[in-house]
């Protein structure tokens, strides 16, 4: 008999101090957002790093030289559990926040879940997919916050 493995979510800083509080609150809450969603995880790796590092890996593997808060790399293929890697800039973040006059915390948590709503398949490309996944956004927020 295999044994199933518990999903995993891990938080990495790269040359940054960010402050992530409730750490095993939130873990457990992106793996609930996974279940609720219906998809699978094995491991999930965030990365919080500074714009420089983000631009560098934009550039190296998508070949795009602008700074942008969050991407998402999914390792698995096809039905297998969800490996992935999602890359955030602390200060994209923070300028955001400052931006759209939100908290960085919650402005944080909203990059967050939106890099795991990218994983079960919401995308944000045009007007109507952008819609949908700021609504997910929200609706993980507004439960997290509760």
């Amino acid at each position: 008999m295999v044994e199933k493995s518990k999903p995993s979510v891990y938080f990495f800083f790269k040359s940054i101090n960010l402050g992530l509080k409730n750490r095993k609150k939130l873990k457990d809450f992106i793996i609930l957002l996974f279940k609720k969603e219906g998809k699978k995880i094995e491991q999930l790796n965030y990365i919080f790093c500074n714009d420089r590092y983000l631009l560098e890996i934009n550039k190296k593997y998508l070949g795009h030289n602008f700074y942008t808060d969050i991407i998402t790399f999914k390792l698995s293929e096809g039905k297998k559990p969800i490996i992935a890697d999602i890359y955030i800039s602390k200060e994209r973040v923070w300028d955001n926040a400052h931006l759209l006059e939100k908290t960085f915390q919650t402005e944080l948590h909203r990059v967050i879940f939106h890099g795991a709503l990218h994983l079960c398949n919401y995308y944000d490309k045009g007007r109507k997919q952008k819609s949908k996944m700021t609504r997910r956004e929200d609706h993980y927020l507004s439960k997290y916050f509760s």
